[in-house]
Order: structure tokens, then C-alpha cells, then sequence
């Protein structure tokens, strides 16, 4: 099952990507990411769609306080293995860009021919990977946040604004669609995004499942879901 959503709107992108639960985990929950990805992605593309100026980061908090509620009653929200997904959001507000990112699902832009990339590496840093290192450092200072049941891992995101004048064009992308450049090291920034525009996303999916087949099995999950949104401006 997918566990990446998308939703595009004039002059917005949301992108989620749930973390796979992990064998034996217990997560205190009726529902899987998928679940949690749908529900609170849903939100917040209602919320985008409405044209407000709300911060990405308000706008967060409140829709996982918004999807918590939705199954208080049924599941254990204080268990640290609840389900969760990163979040990344850009958003055009007049002549700005907003964006937001939580966890590793970067975003990536063109200005100017100046690739950026706006990335939360947190999880990158964590001391040991064990089920129980990766327990203990979710949604704890010192560790990295994620989307799930407290509203306020919203105001540990990354988020900026960039001015619309000379950005060319950008990318949302869950970190499995990011693989050609983080995991593989086959190309750069500017290459994917140069791979997007004349291809399209399903070229990138296609080119990374390629790569997974043969060199996967290197380090963790062979295969990842793989997301990705290209916008021109």
C-alpha cells in the first residue's frame, strides 16, 4: 500500500509521507499511516484550497490536533509509536513563497538558476537506529519531529519564505522519490529537477525503481513509496 499523498491547487502543494510501521512494533492504534496520511492531508489541502494567509506552521498544528481527535476515543495517542508521516508544504501568497517541512520529505527550488534545497536532516543525525533509539528520539527535543498526535511537533518544522521574483521552478518530494540523489548519489539537485520538467515524475519513479532492483539491499528498506510534484512558475 502507498503510504505518500499529494495534493496540488493553484498556487499550493501538500506532500506526506507516512513511516512504515515496523514489525512488532506495537503502535496503540487501530490505523495505519495510510490512514493518518489521508485524513490529515486531506485537511490541510481543504485548508490550502481556502486561500487564507494562516502560517503553514498554525495551519499544522491545528489539523493534527484535527485528525488526533478524530480517534482519541479509540486508540492510545500517547504511545510514541503512533502512526506518523512527514509534511511538506509550499504555498504562494501574492509575491511570496512559503514553505514548510517536517521531516525528510525536502523541497527543492530554482531560483535563478541556484538550486536550494530546503530539507529537515534531523533524522539524519540520530545516534542509533534501533527501534528503540528511533522511539525515544520521535517528537523529543534533542531528536527529530514528525506529524502524528501532538499539535505542537508543527512548530519544530523548517519553514521560510522566499520572494516570487526569480524562482523558476520547484519540487516536493518524498524521500523515496529523492533517492537518485541522497541514496544513489546518480545525479544532483539540478539534475532531477532538469529530469522532472522534461520527463515527469513517473520517469524519476521509474528510473529509481531501476536502481532499488540492483542496489536497494545496501541499507535499509529496498523500496521506498516515491512521491513527487514539479511546478513551474
Amino acid at each position: 500500500m502507498n503510504e505518500d499523498f499529494a495534493a496540488v491547487g493553484p498556487g499550493w502543494v501538500v506532500l506526506l509521507d507516512g513511516a512504515t510501521a515496523q514489525p512488532g512494533v506495537e503502535s496503540g492504534c487501530r490505523h495505519d499511516p495510510a490512514w493518518l496520511v489521508r485524513r490529515l492531508g486531506g485537511l490541510l489541502a481543504a485548508r490550502l484550497a481556502l486561500e487564507g494567509g494562516e502560517p503553514l506552521a498554525d495551519l499544522l498544528a491545528e489539523n493534527i490536533k484535527a485528525v488526533a481527535e478524530q480517534h482519541a476515543l479509540s486508540c492510545d495517542l500517547g504511545n510514541p509509536d503512533s502512526p506518523s508521516a512527514t509534511v511538506a508544504m509550499l504555498r504562494r501568497r501574492e509575491e511570496r513563497l512559503d514553505w514548510l517541512v517536517l521531516a525528510d520529505s525536502p523541497v527543492v527550488v530554482d531560483v535563478a538558476g541556484e538550486v536550494r534545497v530546503l530539507r529537515d536532516d534531523r533524522v539524519d543525525r540520530l545516534p542509533a537506529y534501533t527501534a528503540q533509539a528511533v522511539r525515544e528520539a520521535r517528537n523529543a527535543p534533542g531528536g527529530f519531529w514528525v506529524a502524528s498526535t501532538r499539535p505542537e511537533a508543527a512548530y519544530e518544522a523548517l519553514t521560510g519564505e522566499l520572494p516570487v521574483e526569480g524562482v523558476r521552478r520547484a519540487a516536493v518530494l518524498s524521500d523515496g522519490a529523492a533517492r537518485l540523489v541522497e541514496r544513489f548519489g546518480v545525479m544532483g539537485w539540478a539534475e532531477l529537477l532538469d529530469l522532472l520538467e522534461s520527463e515527469g515524475p513517473g520517469e524519476v519513479v521509474r528510473r529509481t525503481r531501476e536502481l532499488e532492483a540492483v542496489r536497494g539491499g545496501e541499507r535499509g528498506k529496498r523500496y521506498d513509496d516515491a512521491t513527487a510534484v514539479f511546478v513551474r512558475f
